[in-house]
């Protein structure tokens, strides 16, 4: 391994910290509206042009200026008086995007034969308890302060997890329901050739809303890339 090269727990929290600032859209388009605002915005500027409650603009640009990537610096009013409003800046460092590519193919065919050893019904059942239990362990692992009520806030807190362990995860919502749309698969060429491997995430999805969302998540898929589909589609 290079001297530029990412250790696996290295490449694990640089992506982890990303996507934890990055992964909820709104907060995207946040960064994004900062960014356009060289001399600074407040949370009160935000909120009027993202057209949210004033307290979730500055959660948001809290959540940012923690990871770095906001700076924050104070403006007084033109009388002179009251009290100064935080200004939030973009930081001028650049984000460390350019991760070596992380193959996880072994650890997918290793899992997939195992399974295969078992009768379909009972490998698909514990794969998905694997999940679950995976999913349940990372709910819990988060902030009290930050649990996720909402179901809304609850899929949009698992697509970030699963970002994080590389599916490229965000969320869909219409008028059918909500669902999680993944443009990519960890597991690769091995979930292809063992499609069991997919009760995993699903389980992981289940683990999660349940936990954070505190009702039985029955979570289904739609769509599969081990299937042939250009995209893994779960509706909660």
């Amino acid at each position: 391994m290079g001297s530029g090269d990412l250790t696996p727990n290295e490449f694990s929290a640089a992506v982890t910290a990303i996507t934890a600032a990055f992964g909820d859209p709104t907060r995207r388009q946040i960064y994004l509206l900062v960014r356009e605002h060289p001399e600074g915005v407040s949370a009160g500027e935000v909120a009027r042009a993202m057209d949210l409650h004033t307290n979730v603009a500055r959660h948001h640009l809290e959540k940012l200026a923690a990871a770095g990537h906001l700076r924050v610096g104070t403006d007084r009013p033109a009388s002179g008086v009251g009290r100064p409003s935080k200004l939030y800046v973009a930081s001028e460092s650049e984000m460390p995007l350019a991760f070596p590519v992380r193959r996880d193919d072994l650890l997918g065919v290793l899992a997939g034969r195992a399974l295969a050893l078992l009768p379909p019904r009972q490998a698909q059942a514990l794969a998905e308890e694997v999940g679950v239990e995976y999913g349940t362990a990372l709910a819990e692992a988060i902030e009290p302060g930050d649990r996720t009520r909402s179901i809304r806030s609850a899929v949009a807190a698992v697509a970030e997890a699963l970002t994080s362990h590389g599916f490229s995860a965000r969320t869909e919502g219409g008028p059918a329901g909500l669902r999680i749309v993944a443009d990519n698969c960890p597991f690769g060429q091995a979930a292809v050739e063992h499609p069991v491997l997919c009760a995993i995430e699903q389980g992981l999805v289940k683990g999660m809303l349940t936990s954070l969302s505190g009702d039985d998540a029955a979570p289904h898929s739609q769509e599969s890339i081990a299937m042939g589909d250009s995209i893994c589609a779960t509706r909660v």
